[in-house]
């Protein structure tokens, strides 16, 4: 090592300058040599140790196959088999030692190991400072502590803490994980190891990314922050903080949550996210909203809680919206109480008062399924209460009621649909041109309502109808509406940023009507 780099690690290795040449003097007392020689080709004042050499200075032993010792500044050089014994518990090896009495400074040559309990620092050189009791190797080093082995390109270690820290390519391996980072601080007798930089610990189930935190090697348990990341398979997690067991694969995510599932094109996000990963689930809350993203548009979902189901293989299977769900895409609005949305069959189904907004068109009933396919509005089935409503005119309305309906969408607009049980329309007939043919009212147990532009087109009735053509005039106005009729245009969000809206308007049906 060239001397001006071994004077600069000295120097920082000694601590302050001169707080070594206060402390008392002691000398450097042979306690076994072999051969004993003094030869001015040596230098003035130094003595050749030969054979099984024995040196002491306080507590501190020194052992070697021979030695060079200047008695008058204390200092030494030793050569084969050198050992330093600081304590019952750190030892310290190398093959050639130079070593200042005054300054207790240490420098070990070729393959030094440190050893202090069970754990054991391998490097090519080494300055130990004994009144610091710190130790520093400044090109490479590979430390063993239990499970975990760690190498860096710098470091030190205080014995007195049981602390190593590291800079610069580090890296921490255990049978489990790798961790990569630049600057790293870790305990011996705690296995806690503290990040501070960029950050990758990379596993067999998930890769872990932060700029700042602290993994507990011990207990597998990572407490992370600054731009906190975690990937599975095709799921990204990001969060201002988090908080990782590997034992349970129990996830904490804080601040800014984003879960992106690239597979699924959907992106969740919220405030405060958890994961079981070993029990396939997840939820956010505090805001939270779901996104699912295609070439053609993207549904934007809000809920007080959303959670994620996966399969065994950690591939998302489902997500359940629970309490005040509000959706918007360009072509579709609702809300209802809870949502389950099944990602195999892309199927949405709605519990709970859902409403459903598709163009002019208002859809209700006691539950609504919407599949989607080819990233398109396929179909959509209503069960039990069934009713659809879209306005003509200021007064009027045009109607669709039945106990269920099925209906089937054509670039994304209703097409047609079936009712099934008790159907009943009323709507508003027109010219081509725009002018009022008339008010038709029609029951069926069955009928198939066929749709153009949003507006009804044709009915066909498949069993014992009744219709009846009134001139809008004449209409009765216990007629215009039927049984059940509710407009809850004030409730359907308008954009995006709509589905955070808290609702002030109640979901009443028209007393008159009931």
């Amino acid at each position: 090592m060239p001397t001006l780099s071994r004077f600069v690690l000295l120097l920082i290795a000694s601590g302050l300058p001169f707080f070594a040449f206060s402390q008392q003097k002691t000398v450097i007392h042979i306690e076994r040599a072999l051969l004993q020689q003094y030869d001015i080709k040596y230098g003035k004042d130094v003595e050749k140790l030969i054979g099984k050499v024995i040196l002491r200075q306080d507590s501190t032993w020194f052992y070697c196959d021979s030695a060079f010792l200047n008695e008058k500044n204390r200092n030494f050089d030793a050569y084969g088999n050198v050992h330093i014994k600081v304590s019952d518990t750190l030892n310290i090896f190398s093959d050639k030692l130079k070593y200042q009495g005054e300054t207790r400074i240490a420098e070990l040559f070729d393959n030094v190991k440190l050893v202090d309990d069970s754990t054991v620092l391998e490097t090519q050189y080494l300055i130990y400072n004994r009144i610091t009791r710190t130790a520093t190797y400044p090109d490479n080093g590979t430390i063993t502590s239990g499970e975990n082995i760690l190498k860096s390109k710098r470091g030190y270690y205080r014995s007195d803490l049981k602390e190593f820290y590291f800079a610069k390519n580090v890296e921490l391996i255990n049978p489990e994980y790798t961790t990569y980072t630049d600057t790293m601080v870790y305990n011996t007798n705690t296995e806690i190891a503290n990040f501070y930089g960029p950050t990758i610990i990379r596993g067999e189930e998930n890769t872990i990314y932060c700029e700042y935190g602290w993994y507990d090697t011990g207990r597998n348990q990572a407490h992370l922050s600054q731009k906190t990341s975690m990937t599975s398979n095709e799921q990204l997690i990001e969060s201002d903080k988090l908080f990782y067991d590997r034992n349970t694969g129990f996830g904490d995510a804080q601040g800014n949550v984003v879960i992106t599932d690239t597979t699924n094109k959907m992106l969740i996000k919220g405030e405060i996210g958890r994961i079981w990963e070993d029990e396939g689930r997840s939820y956010v809350t505090q805001k939270p909203v779901i996104i699912t993203y295609d070439t053609k548009d993207s549904l934007f979902m809000h809920s007080d809680t959303l959670f994620m189901f996966f399969d065994k293989n950690r591939k998302a299977e489902r997500v359940l919206a629970y309490y005040g769900v509000r959706f918007f895409r360009s072509d579709l609005q609702g809300k209802c109480d809870s949502l389950v949305y099944h990602i195999a069959d892309s199927t949405m189904r709605m519990y709970k008062l859902p409403v459903l907004w598709s163009s002019k068109n208002q859809l209700t009933a006691d539950s609504i399924f919407i599949t989607t396919a080819d990233e398109e509005l396929d179909s959509l089935v209503m069960y039990n209460s069934a009713f659809i409503v879209s306005k003509d005119s200021i007064n009027g309305y045009n109607q669709i009621k039945g106990k269920n309906m099925v209906g089937y969408f054509e670039k994304n607009e209703l097409d047609r649909i079936y009712t099934d049980g008790n159907a009943q329309t009323v709507y508003w007939v027109r010219e081509e041109d725009g002018n009022l043919i008339g008010v038709n009212l029609a029951k069926s147990s069955t009928m198939l309502i066929r749709l153009e532009e949003n507006a009804i087109k044709g009915i066909s009735y498949f069993s014992s109808p009744t219709e009846v053509m009134y001139p809008e005039k004449d209409l009765p106005a216990d007629e215009s509406k039927l049984k059940g009729f509710q407009w809850l245009e004030d409730l359907r969000p308008i954009n995006r940023d709509d589905i955070f809206r808290k609702e002030t308007i109640e979901t009443k049906v028209d007393e008159s009507l009931k």
